[in-house]
């Protein structure tokens, strides 16, 4: 507890993050629900949101498995195979691909989203996890969790380009769009290191701060700041990308995981496997503050945000404690 107080009394005396939560009227709706194929209580991880197609792509981990879902139906489409432990999910538009991070064999899935199959696995470090796409560079970046690296995919020819390898545990990364660089969480050691595309060499390093844990990252380009849940403190780090400096820390619910961020309504979500998404707004590039902890099944620690709709996915495995399958959709409510 005394170590909450500090960290929220530094975040006050620097004036930047206000963490007094005044709301309520909840900050989501809940829309609709609908299952996927299952089983039922196995555990979920990434979804991303293929804009071109309006389909949804949601990994079931520990069923071994991926769903094609038509956002406009909400309709599974596909369920792909062969994506053994998938973690990360990552579409690539130009090619009509996405790619999965396989953790239980160790592979990159190719995915081809014509055919809504695997076309090929390419061999990895130890539990592949988040990955991110640096467009320009036709190269992703997907972080071998365990292996303590990155592994650098030319998606033009569907081969490993190159490894980087850190002594830390890597957690999610993120290409930045604006700054052309790729940050990647070091989660040992509360850093972030920064890649540079054109020359897959690692440009920087830097302390996070009182984030400890640092799995989950988000960004906002267009403000030069990162998103960051500390997974072993449960706080949300804002990183100044610019001074490469944590200046604002915020309290999260237990157990963050996904953090994004839908820039149209400034709004931050952590998806917290106690069963909660907190949510911060974001008054201004320095100001943000806590709005709430909304309330979701246990175990939901994955969520995906269409930019275009607003609208809120996270997949589900329990309800009350029974096993299911199924993802739920919500509207943001934006006021009274």
């Amino acid at each position: 507890m005394r170590k909450a107080v500090e960290l929220f009394t530094t975040a006050f005396l620097l004036g930047i993050a206000t963490i007094g939560v005044a709301q309520t009227i909840p900050t989501l709706k809940k829309i609709t629900a609908f299952d996927l194929p299952g089983p039922g209580g196995k555990r979920f991880d990434y979804l991303t949101i293929d804009e071109d197609d309006h389909y949804l792509i949601s990994a079931h981990l520990a069923a071994d498995q991926t769903y094609v879902i038509d956002l406009r139906t909400n309709r599974v489409v596909a369920v792909v195979t062969n994506t053994p432990g998938a973690e990360g999910v990552e579409y690539v538009s130009e090619l009509k691909k996405f790619y999965t991070s396989n953790a239980h064999d160790d592979t990159i899935g190719v995915v081809d989203l014509k055919q809504m199959k695997v076309i090929k696995k390419l061999k990895t470090e130890s539990k592949p996890d988040g990955s991110t796409y640096a467009a320009p560079f036709h190269k992703l970046y997907v972080s071998d969790e365990r292996g303590k690296a990155e592994a650098i995919v030319d998606v033009q020819k569907d081969e490993i380009a190159g490894t980087l390898r850190f002594d830390s545990e890597t957690g999610m990364p993120q290409y930045d769009p604006v700054a052309r660089k790729v940050y990647v969480n070091l989660q040992d050691q509360n850093v972030s290191a920064i890649i540079a595309p054109a020359t897959d060499k690692v440009v920087g390093r830097y302390s996070v701060g009182h984030c400890k844990g640092n799995h989950g990252m988000a960004l906002d380009p267009e403000h030069h700041r990162a998103f960051l849940a500390c997974e072993e403190n449960n706080l949300m780090a804002v990183f100044d990308l610019d001074k490469h400096a944590a200046i604002a820390f915020l309290p999260v619910a237990d157990g963050p995981d996904v953090i994004k961020f839908d820039p149209g309504l400034g709004r931050i979500y952590v998806a917290c496997y106690s069963g909660a998404i907190s949510v911060f707004h974001q008054d201004d590039p320095d100001h943000y503050r806590k709005v709430e902890d909304f309330p979701v099944q246990h175990a939901v620690h994955s969520l995906a945000v269409d930019s275009k709709t607003h609208r809120v996915y996270t997949p589900e495995q329990e309800q009350d404690g029974k096993p299911v399958a199924r993802m739920v959709v919500y509207e943001p409510v934006t006021g009274p």
